[in-house]
């Protein structure tokens, strides 16, 4: 398919996943559900939203009670966090199995759980902020999988982490590995997950690749590049995406997970606050984003197409950080789509 045609069927693709028209096969594709505003709809009425729109799978931050409950009944397919804040209490084997009793368990059958992200963002570097969870990470990990091996569910459930590109380096992707800052922290989860045949989650952002680097275009971040960008050996790379994420393939598989499955439990673009931050280029790269994972896989991955979730239903107007934070939604609290499209 030629670039314009590419583009034009993201666009198509968008303006029915946003007005609600008709979608099929949206099974690889689903978004995140974050609750961090005091102007949102009812946890029901989301999910009534994610039905209405077809939107076959949802990340939850937190086991919401409500949420859950919303989802039962429903196929909708859920990544279950484990909030960092709740990683230490988990040291203890028995907080664990009362965990998953809790909010797997309790939920099982009728909700559709298949993952469960222990810990986001995670990071040794004392910049990010969250470097007081890492040693809570892979005990936690083991004990969530120990209990859902004994709750008969680990055909069903998998348990991960959520990590993200900041943990990565090198180029061309065949090159990426984890920082040495962060070689010490993966590494063993690497090892485990690779032991338990489990996925690696992984956030994965152009737009903040693109803010960081004035190398990269906005056309190579947006899927929307004419030519390709980088060519790695027989590889080529035509838009960010794909080397990110396979950066972090060869990360893993440089400590020791070469057949680890890489979910991508977070991707989007902020339509204000900062620099290209704008409901075009949202619209642009979502757009494009769905259409590639949907019939794409990455260089290294061909013919594997991506389980991907975009980041994020709702604005969240309670987010601290930058501006940007508080306007990565699909959808605004009035759920309305905020890309109005011309086809």
């Amino acid at each position: 398919m030629s670039k314009l045609g590419f583009m034009q069927s993201s666009f198509l693709f968008l303006g029915i996943f946003m007005h609600a028209i008709k979608i099929t096969e949206a099974q690889s594709v689903g978004v995140c559900y974050g609750r961090n505003g005091n102007n949102l709809p009812s946890q029901q009425a989301t999910i009534n939203l994610f039905k209405a729109n077809r939107i076959g799978k949802i990340r939850l931050y937190d086991p919401d009670q409500a949420a859950l409950q919303a989802l039962r009944g429903t196929s909708i397919e859920v990544i279950l966090d484990v909030p960092n804040s709740d990683l230490q209490s988990l040291q203890d084997p028995a907080a664990a199995r009362t965990w998953v009793q809790n909010n797997v368990e309790s939920y099982t059958p009728g909700v559709n759980l298949r993952y469960i992200a222990v810990g986001n963002e995670v990071d040794p570097n004392p910049n990010r902020g969250t470097s007081q969870y890492v040693s809570y990470v892979l005990p936690a990990m083991k004990n969530v999988h120990d209990a859902i091996v004994a709750a008969g569910l680990q055909n069903q459930i998998k348990v991960s982490t959520a990590t993200y590109s900041g943990v990565t380096n090198g180029y061309p992707p065949s090159q990426g590995s984890f920082q040495d800052s962060a070689k010490g922290f993966m590494g063993p989860i690497i090892q485990f997950l690779a032991q338990n045949n489990l996925p690696l989650l992984a956030n994965i952002y152009p737009y903040i690749s693109l803010l960081g680097s004035s190398q990269i275009s906005l056309q190579y971040a947006t899927f929307t590049s004419p030519n390709v960008v980088v060519s790695d050996g027989s590889r080529t790379y035509w838009n960010l995406f794909d080397a990110l994420l396979d950066t972090m393939y060869s990360a893993v598989e440089r400590a020791g997970g070469p057949n680890i499955e890489i979910i991508v439990s977070e991707s989007g673009w902020p339509s204000a606050g900062d620099r290209e931050a704008s409901l075009q280029n949202a619209g642009t790269y979502i757009g494009n984003l769905i259409y590639h994972v949907k019939n794409n896989g990455t260089p290294k991955r061909p013919g594997k197409l991506i389980e991907a979730y975009i980041f994020a239903m709702f604005d969240e107007n309670l987010k601290g950080g930058a501006e940007t934070e508080r306007n990565f939604g699909l959808f605004n609290p009035n759920q309305q789509p905020k890309y109005q499209l011309s086809f």
